[in-house]
């Protein structure tokens, strides 16, 4: 799964907004700057499927940030429809647990090969099946939120190289999980195994809810692959510039 990837193909820009008018505008701005774009709950909640249908039509790359959690069927089926959709990633949670990861990993595979065997595949979406990730521990919890609140007495550090390895086992292509983490995770995954890291803030921009940041070049250099920017960019008064400066500092690593 280990894919070649330039700065830009790097950079995921959160589509952080409520309207389908409002991530037009933003994919029309970007779509030169940045690697993927990346659906989350509020877009797809407000506009739903057409999001994938806007993805196509510029010809962008599309992270769906589903994060599916549910009885292995469920998940298996929204797997195949997310395969079906043409994504280019999508996610679930690790804490599913192991069947509901093998479920979807299975379901994902076979939707795909129905797709390959149809000949309806780009050139480019046969070089590159689409990914499916499991999110680890997301990154607005710290240590103390983990063990306080959900009881979870594994350390945090060991915690997310634990989920990733089961989410390997479970054969899925990676994971998300702050860039914190990512030296461990590659320790026992290895290098072809996708690290898609949040809680990417530039220094010069605002932590806002995020608990476990880094900045850009300093995820890369711990081993991400991609880093997912949110607010630092769409808020930004000048949006090229601000993906511009990310982009030529994962340059510099």
């Amino acid at each position: 799964m280990k894919r070649q990837l330039t700065p830009k193909d790097r950079l995921i820009v959160a589509l952080d907004v409520s309207s389908e008018a409002e991530a037009r505008a933003l994919i029309e701005e970007l779509k030169d700057e940045v690697g993927v774009f990346k659906c989350g709950l509020e877009l797809f909640t407000a506009c739903g499927t057409t999001l994938f249908a806007l993805a196509k039509e510029y010809g962008v790359k599309l992270f769906f940030d589903g994060k599916f959690h549910d009885i292995p069927n469920t998940v298996a089926h929204a797997c195949k429809a997310a395969v079906r959709q043409s994504v280019d990633i999508f996610n679930l949670h690790a804490l599913g647990g192991a069947a509901m990861m093998e479920a979807a990993a299975k379901a994902s595979a076979e939707a795909y090969g129905e797709l390959k065997a149809s000949g309806s595949l780009s050139p480019a979406a046969l070089a590159n099946p689409p990914a499916l990730i499991a999110v680890t521990i997301l990154t607005s919890m710290d240590a103390k939120a983990l063990q306080d609140e959900l009881k979870v007495q594994l350390p945090l550090a060991q915690m997310v190289p634990y989920l990733a390895q089961m989410a390997q086992r479970c054969g899925l292509d990676g994971v998300v999980a702050s860039a914190q983490e990512a030296g461990a995770i590659r320790e026992v995954c290895g290098d072809d195994f996708l690290i898609v890291t949040p809680g990417i803030r530039p220094k010069w921009a605002e932590a806002n809810d995020q608990s476990r940041i880094v900045t850009p070049g300093d995820a890369i250099a711990r081993g991400a692959d991609y880093i997912v920017v949110g607010r630092p960019i769409v808020k930004a008064k000048d949006r090229k510039a601000a993906a511009r400066l990310i982009v030529e500092e994962l340059a510099a690593v």
